[in-house]
């Protein structure tokens, strides 16, 4: 049917495999972001090799790459792109209106957050690339999944052309030039990389290196090919929000437990390599250095799917059923927990809050970064017990709809409009 105003998800048809998957897809950004904001990647071999758990931090380091590394922001892609199919489904009417809207509105979150908070933001960047996911809308499921499969492939391609011109052919080589004339201008240099952000220590500092840090972000995006990888999870996610493949799970096991069993066959072996390959110094444009765009496109996206058939297959096996839904909260609040772990990051590590950053490893700051979502675990129980939306989740569906959404549960007379 055919609507001419924005229509919700109502409470009782909302998918809480969604927000399981979301609660989990967090606990993986943030292990993932916490090797940057410990400042772990910015210490030098001497330094790590040092230290009194240098030994679990070697195994720690190569599961990351393994197991982490990029399958969690695949996971949310595929999240983005079911969100986005669901817009279109229950507003036919006015989904691509609502849906930019929607973007808009993130895109506005993620540049403050990378300007004013962190420079590693992924929501701006989400918001960038989801411009041309309506292009899709249309398209057949056989397009869909040729054109991400495709996508997948497509940074061969790429980072062949870095091999045959030798490195000039790289469309991430403005953003490089305008980083390091950034650095220099407020004094980072590859001798106070490491700890810069402990001896400057004040808001104005953090600022600085944010601005810098954004350009080196981007930097990163396009020299890693990270475009074509996101969208590819986005036609993914279309697809599978297309047939409510989250709606209907056992209807659809056959499918997940293939879809597990292949992503885990490929992805897991070719995890291995891509460890081994991010630790043998043999880089673009070097030729050698296209085993490790092969390995990284066929373990990220094969693990982040597996990831997300399994949680599907327990949800639906009663017995696990009852083990994974503690997720489901923190998932709810996505928006807000992911924007916590920023803030936490920066109060834990850098020299404008704490400052423990540069002293230790991963065998230590993963297990602080577990801590902190256990923490948003305990709180995001709480919060939703009282209340219909995370804070954030609150303001960005509202200026979404254009419309007043009651917060407390207790006063929930207006419309409320899940989390997608």
């Amino acid at each position: 049917m055919n609507q001419t105003t924005a229509s919700p998800q109502p409470p009782n048809e909302r998918a809480d495999i969604l927000d399981i998957t979301r609660g989990f897809a967090l606990l993986g950004i943030c292990l993932a972001n916490y090797f940057y904001f410990s400042l772990y990647i910015f210490q030098k071999k001497e330094f790590t090799t040092s230290l009194p758990s240098a030994g679990i931090d070697w195994w720690l380091n190569r599961l990351h790459y393994a197991l982490v590394d990029g399958k969690f922001y695949s996971l949310f892609s595929l999240l983005f792109g079911i969100g986005f199919s669901i817009i279109f489904l229950r507003n036919k009417g006015r989904g691509l209106k609502i849906f930019y809207r929607r973007l808009f509105i993130l895109l506005l979150i993620g540049i403050c957050h990378s300007l004013l908070i962190w420079d590693g933001d992924i929501l701006m960047f989400y918001a960038i690339v989801g411009m041309v996911l309506p292009l899709f809308r249309n398209s057949s499921d056989k397009t869909l999944l040729l054109l991400a499969g495709l996508l997948l492939l497509s940074p061969l391609v790429f980072d062949l052309l870095k091999v045959v011109s030798n490195g000039k052919w790289n469309i991430s080589n403005p953003f490089l030039a305008a980083a390091l004339a950034q650095d220099k201008a407020i004094g980072v240099t590859e001798n106070n990389l490491n700890n810069w952000l402990i001896t400057n220590n004040k808001y104005s500092d953090l600022l600085d290196w944010s601005r810098s840090g954004v350009i080196w972000s981007w930097q990163l995006r396009l020299d890693s090919n990270r475009i074509p990888k996101v969208l590819a999870m986005f036609l993914v996610g279309l697809y599978a929000g297309r047939h409510r493949i989250f709606a209907q799970l056992e209807d659809y096991k056959p499918l997940l437990k293939k879809v597990q069993l292949w992503g885990f066959a490929i992805g897991l072996p070719v995890g291995i390599a891509h460890a081994y390959f991010e630790f043998d110094n043999k880089k673009l444009p070097a030729a050698v250095g296209l085993w490790d765009t092969m390995s990284y496109a066929l373990n990220v996206a094969p693990l982040a799917m597996a990831y997300a058939a399994t949680l599907a297959i327990w949800y639906i096996n009663p017995a696990m059923k009852n083990k994974i839904m503690f997720m489901r909260p923190v998932g709810r609040m996505a928006l807000t927990n992911y924007i916590m772990q920023s803030f936490l990051g920066v109060a834990i590590f850098w020299g404008i809050g704490a400052g423990l950053g540069g002293k230790m490893g991963p065998s230590v700051f993963l297990g602080i970064a577990i801590a902190v979502w256990l923490l948003q675990i305990l709180y995001s129980t709480w919060w939703m017990k009282h209340f219909n939306y995370g804070p954030l989740e609150w303001v960005w569906r509202m200026l979404t709809y254009g419309k007043y959404l009651s917060l407390r549960k207790s006063s929930a007379k207006r419309p409320v409009i899940p989390s997608i």
